[in-house]
Parts: structure tokens; C-alpha cells; sequence
């Protein structure tokens, strides 16, 4: 009764648009089922059971187990024939990883990295996905060639050393004035540092904003 109830449904659908590859069909309905959870880089690899048909008009029903990738899907082909068709939809991350062993202290640059295309499942909650999120950075632990990259593993860099001569910047709106001054303690790019204005000999706040430049506001 539901397969000839099925079989109604899929001669009445409009068919006229061209059958697409099987696959693409899967993953469309992949991505639906998994939603928000699914990360922005995310790609598939889907694999069959069986021996499906190689295009299909739509998939009138998908059926997906969200933790292992298993699916079962009712295709419907370009003459209203239905197929049952299962596998595995796999989903796999690209993601920046070494392609040399580096060290503490190495700066990331993007000539550092290679791309590698691992499986979701294998990847734990804080491997870096995004280049941007190593490129540019200083590595606090050892990174071995090869292997995701962690969160904890990388910092931002350190750009300023206790007692560099450094250029403090402050900007109120159309307002920016410079003047000269000296670290007081170390800083990575972003953190905050002690400095004192040369100048009129002031104890300041800012924040490192690059190699020897610190940025101050009201």
C-alpha cells in the first residue's frame, strides 16, 4: 500500500526537470537533515549499497542516522520508477595542517600549511578548521607534520618585550595622535600592556596591536 501510495505521488510530481546525479540528490537532503550542526567547510563523500541507479528526478523520502552518516532514501527515477537505495554519507572536513614538523615559538605563515580532508568523526571539538585561524599565529607547542592543528597548540604572536621602544597610537574618531613610549612587560598581539609615554612620563594601558605599536584609548 505506501509503495503504491508512492508511486502515485512520484507520477503526479511535476518530473519535468532533467534526473540528477544520485549523489548530489543524497547530499542535498544530508545537508537539510543536518542543518546548523553541520560546519560552514563541511564537504561529503557518499557511498552506496548495492547497485543504485546513477540518477534520479527526487528523493521523496531520506531517512539519516546523524552520528554515523547512515541513510536510507525512497528515489524516485524520470518515469516514476521508486528504488530504495542506503549507504553511507560520510561527512569530511578540509582543514590546515602542517607540512613540516614546527616548532615553539615558529610564526604560521600559509607556505607552512597543506590542506588535508579528514573525517568529522576523527576530528575532536578543538582542531583549528579555518586557515586564518593559523596563519599569522605563534606555536606554543610542537606541531607535528601532518596532523590537525589545536586551538591550545597556537597563540597569537608576541610582538611586543618588556622595554622595546614602541610608537603609542590613540584615535577618537576623526581625532589620531602618536607618541613615543616604552613596554613595560611583554605583550602578544592583542593582550594588554603597560607602557610609559616618554614624553610627558604618563603610565598607560593599551593594547598590542602589532610589532611595536600599542593602541590606547579614553
Amino acid at each position: 500500500m505506501r509503495r503504491a501510495a508512492l508511486l502515485l505521488f512520484a507520477l503526479a510530481a511535476p518530473l519535468a526537470a532533467a534526473a540528477a546525479p544520485l549523489p548530489v540528490l543524497v547530499e542535498e537532503r544530508a545537508r537539510d537533515h543536518l542543518g546548523p550542526q553541520l560546519p560552514e567547510r563541511a564537504e561529503f563523500e557518499i557511498g552506496f549499497a548495492g547497485s543504485p541507479p546513477s540518477e534520479a528526478a527526487l528523493i521523496a523520502e531520506f531517512w539519516m542516522d546523524p552520528a554515523s552518516g547512515r541513510f536510507v532514501a525512497n528515489a524516485i527515477d524520470d518515469v516514476g520508477g521508486l528504488h530504495r537505495v542506503s549507504g553511507l554519507a560520510s561527512v569530511m572536513i578540509p582543514l590546515p595542517v602542517p607540512n613540516r614538523r614546527l616548532m615553539p615559538g615558529d610564526i604560521v605563515s600559509a607556505g607552512d600549511l597543506t590542506e588535508m580532508r579528514l573525517p568529522q568523526a576523527r576530528l575532536g571539538p578543538y582542531a583549528v578548521i579555518d586557515p586564518d585561524g593559523v596563519i599569522g599565529m605563534q606555536v606554543r607547542r610542537m606541531l607535528p607534520e601532518g596532523r590537525p592543528v589545536m586551538v591550545q597548540s597556537v597563540m597569537q604572536p608576541l610582538v611586543i618585550e618588556r622595554g622595546d621602544e614602541v610608537s603609542i597610537s590613540f584615535t577618537d574618531g576623526a581625532l589620531r595622535l602618536k607618541a613615543p613610549g616604552r613596554a613595560l612587560s611583554d605583550a602578544h598581539r592583542g593582550q594588554e600592556v603597560r607602557i610609559v609615554n616618554t614624553s610627558s612620563n604618563t603610565t598607560l594601558t593599551g593594547i598590542a596591536a602589532a610589532e611595536g605599536i600599542v593602541e590606547v584609548s579614553r
